[in-house]
């Protein structure tokens, strides 16, 4: 035996001699083998569905991407993978045939392809949803009610009196319609309809009833959806006294009442894609049940945390507890898409608690979606539920690896979980937000950044001042109080975030877009761990880079006008391609990028009228003309009025439609802009070489020339040189009655404006008098009315004008100092869109 001692390591010179670093914790490998059924099933559900040429992209995308999705997950070699898809493709069959047969049960479907009147007994299945007014032409549509229900019993004289059980969209017009609006889901009621057939025959109804009469209330709801009702009246009144937008978000962030949010806001989430806080969604629950469960990863472990952990309940309490809460937030916050998406995953996700066993997420998303689509097909055509199962499925797989990706390059452990989060959800949905919008959002991720502060305490607080209302309204108030704070918060980043020009860029449409989107965003995430690294050494690219996209959200004029060409520079008239309306835009200030202008009309789109006067890059507005009350003409003037210092607004002597010119002056009078009156023979000067003289009305509207569109304020515009005649809406007596009394003012023309789109309701005499030698029309694509008549585009193309159109032309701006030197340029779409 040796008595050598035993030899001890010597420290490598290539490594301190310190104790090596722990391992990193191995990450167990996810459990994938219900997502083949799964994507079998929504694949299967979403070929068989009812279709039409609409859908038919939809529904093979789909089945490829669900095939790709399981090819490779089979050919692991797993014994039972290829029985269990076909199986799961013959139960997903047989549940689609049996809910599709619910569609041509009964009498209503005959009756639907006849338009025949009938008596319809209802049971309410969803909440009626009030929808606004669309502009239509000259005036806004009725407001109307919609609801879902299902058709128990119908009394029609031709096929007398017949039980069923069909499901059906009631759509409640005119005065009645409020009385459908208080309703809810389970009520049982009747009402006189006339029964239309559906215009998607890809939607989940047989028929459309339609009825103008108030509902006759045969069965009260149930308790539960009166507990329930009464419980979302009490946060609304908690939230009465709350600054308008907080007032408006906060029943939609709670339990998803979004009835009070307007437009404006509601566009401000959709431009930011914060779409999903406007209305409650699948994260609202999440955040309760962390509450009640504390982190889902150690949900079954002693180191459990949460409310549950601390009361002490033992794990089936506790899953007892979490499924009750769940149920009540299904019922309270209706069975949305996302709600009942997250709803399952969490039910299956409780099941393995209250049975011992560690859940995994991607297990539970896939049996979450397999069970929902068996229980209803019609969520593989959902937009919101495939949202939804995306941005899981991407916080579930990309969030995780990018948060530790961004952690290890020394991001605060926060931050870099909130950004990988963030990210993955929007490289998942971004494609299937371009189908929908054809458009990408450059502010998504940092809005959703600066939302996620707020999103957790608006969600609690307001669920405790709806629970805390039908104790003490005193409290709810309080609280409601507080939670508006978050929830002002969550509005100010979605205006804000809008309000940049740069928010949002234009994308191919289609699946092409969304195909060229995906593989972009997979060359960037392949490229960002390479080139990431070299940016931390070369600051000066890095600087580069941060002024590159502030330029692209900023859009400063001269950049944007370098960059895309548009507006050209020394533009004399740009007419706005604004759909089926009127808009126009004239310089009122000096040099060749005026940002002060004069508009006329204001067309039916704020939305459009603001993307078209941001890309000529006015922010001043010296008078805005509303040539008359038409909603075409006037129901942009919120855009325009937007971010925007407007000295005033001009209107026609006519005031007519009543309610378009009262909505005209409360939108004026809230922003403190006045209007005041067009005078007949009215001369004004813009800016030198910017003048126009106003040639009708010239005095009481004449018996034989009667309505709005005659009541047109007409001008003839004299801009550096050229002479532009603006028509408005008018109509051939009235234009008789200008070329009779205005004929030493009018005189020969460079430019018309084409009264009312190009009607065929000219008076040609006018029209030979004015001889412009360059025509526009603004009219809408596929518009209902056939604007421009082909017989008044070739009367003018014959007089020599040329002819141009926003409907085929998108924007068209007027250039030149002379007839000689006259020319246009035409501008497809907005920088925005």
């Amino acid at each position: 035996m040796s008595n050598r001692p035993a030899p001890t390591a010597e420290p490598r010179p290539d490594r301190p001699d310190r104790p090596d670093p722990p391992a990193p914790p191995t990450t167990p490998r996810p459990d994938l083998r219900l997502l083949p059924p799964a994507a079998t099933a929504w694949a299967t559900t979403a070929a068989l569905l009812p279709t039409d040429h609409r859908h038919t992209p939809l529904v093979l995308t789909t089945a490829a991407l669900a095939v790709l999705a399981a090819l490779p997950l089979l050919a692991r070699g797993r014994r039972h993978g290829l029985p269990a898809v076909l199986l799961t493709a013959a139960a997903a069959a047989s549940a689609t045939t049996l809910h599709t047969a619910d569609l041509h049960r009964g009498p209503l479907p005959a009756l639907a392809r006849l338009h025949s009147q009938a008596t319809v007994e209802l049971t309410l299945t969803s909440d009626p949803v009030a929808l606004g007014p669309r502009v239509r032409g000259s005036g806004r549509g009725q407001s109307m009610v919609v609801i879902h229900a299902r058709a128990d019993r119908v009394t029609a004289r031709t096929t007398g009196t017949t039980t069923t059980r069909t499901p059906v969209t009631v759509i409640a017009q005119g005065t009645a319609a409020a009385q459908w609006l208080p309703l809810l889901p389970s009520t049982r009621v009747a009402a006189d309809t006339t029964a239309l057939p559906p215009s998607d025959p890809a939607e989940p109804t047989a028929a459309v009833l339609l009825t103008r009469a108030p509902p006759r209330l045969l069965a009260p709801p149930s308790a539960v959806q009166r507990a329930a009702g009464s419980l979302r009246q009490g946060l609304r009144r908690a939230a009465d006294p709350l600054a308008p937008d907080a007032r408006a978000l906060l029943p939609g962030l709670v339990v998803g009442d979004t009835s009070r949010l307007p437009d404006d806001l509601r566009d401000a989430f959709r431009t930011t894609d914060l779409a999903h806080l406007t209305a409650v969604s699948g994260a609202n629950l999440s955040i309760i049940l962390a509450v009640l469960l504390g982190s889902p990863s150690r949900a079954a472990t002693p180191e459990r945390g949460g409310l549950a952990a601390r009361l002490g309940l033992p794990l089936r309490t506790t899953a007892a507890a979490g499924t009750a809460l769940t149920a009540a937030f299904v019922v309270l916050c209706r069975p949305e898409p996302s709600v009942l998406r997250a709803a399952a995953t969490g039910l299956i996700g409780l099941l393995a608690l209250a049975a011992g066993r560690r859940s995994h997420a991607l297990t539970a998303l896939s049996a979450a979606v397999l069970l929902l689509l068996l229980a209803d097909p019609w969520l593989a055509r959902d937009y919101g539920f495939l949202l939804s199962v995306l941005a899981t499925a991407g916080l579930l797989t990309l969030g995780p690896r990018w948060s530790a990706a961004l952690a290890r390059r020394g991001w605060p452990v926060r931050l870099a979980e909130a950004t990988g989060a963030a990210s993955a959800a929007q490289a998942f949905c971004g494609p299937v937000i371009v189908l929908l919008t054809a458009r990408v959002s450059l502010v998504a991720v940092p809005c959703n950044l600066l939302a996620e502060l707020a999103v957790a305490p608006a969600t609690l607080v307001g669920f405790a001042a709806l629970a805390i209302a039908p104790v003490s309204a005193t409290v709810a108030g309080l609280l409601a109080r507080l939670a508006g704070i978050p929830t002002g918060w969550l509005a100010a980043v979605a205006r804000h975030g809008a309000a940049l020009p740069g928010a949002q860029v234009a994308w191919p449409a289609g699946w092409a877009g969304a195909a060229a989107l995906a593989v972009v965003t997979a060359a960037a995430a392949c490229a960002a761990p390479a080139v990431l690294p070299r940016l931390r050494r070369h600051p000066f690219l890095t600087v580069l880079l941060v002024l590159a996209l502030l330029a692209t959200l900023l859009r400063p004029p001269l950049l944007t006008r370098i960059a895309t060409g548009w507006p050209p520079p020394g533009w004399r008239l740009v007419m706005c391609d604004v759909g089926q309306g009127d808009m126009a835009v004239l310089p009122a200030a000096p040099g060749a990028a005026p940002d002060t202008a004069v508009v006329i009309d204001t067309g039916p789109d704020p939305r459009a009228a603001d993307a078209c006067l941001r890309s000529l890059g006015v922010t001043r507005v010296a008078l805005v003309i509303l040539t008359h009350f038409h909603a075409d003409h006037v129901e942009g003037l919120p855009g325009v009025l937007h971010g925007r210092t407007v000295a005033a607004v001009q209107t026609t002597t006519l005031d007519d439609p009543p309610g378009e010119e009262a909505r005209v002056l409360r939108w004026a009078a809230r922003s403190g802009v006045p209007v005041v009156r067009a005078a007949p023979r009215e001369h004004r000067t813009a800016a030198p070489g910017v003048t126009w003289d106003v040639l009708w009305p010239d005095g009481p509207a004449a018996p034989d020339a009667p309505g709005p569109n005659n009541s047109s304020i007409a001008a003839v515009a004299i801009v550096h040189g050229l002479r532009i005649a603006l028509l408005g809406d008018l109509e051939p007596p009235a234009q008789a009655h200008l070329l009779a009394h205005g004929a030493a003012a009018l005189g020969r023309v460079d430019v018309l404006k084409v009264a009312h789109h190009g009607s065929a309701h000219q008076d040609w005499s006018l029209t030979a008098a004015l001889h412009p030698r360059l025509a526009l029309i603004s009219c809408g694509q596929d518009n209902p009315y056939g604007h421009p008549a082909p017989a008044t585009v070739a009367y003018l193309t014959a007089l020599g004008a040329t002819v141009l159109r926003t409907d085929t032309s998108g924007d068209i701006a007027v250039l030149g100092d002379t007839p000689a030197t006259l020319h246009a340029a035409v501008h497809p779409h907005h920088p925005d869109n």
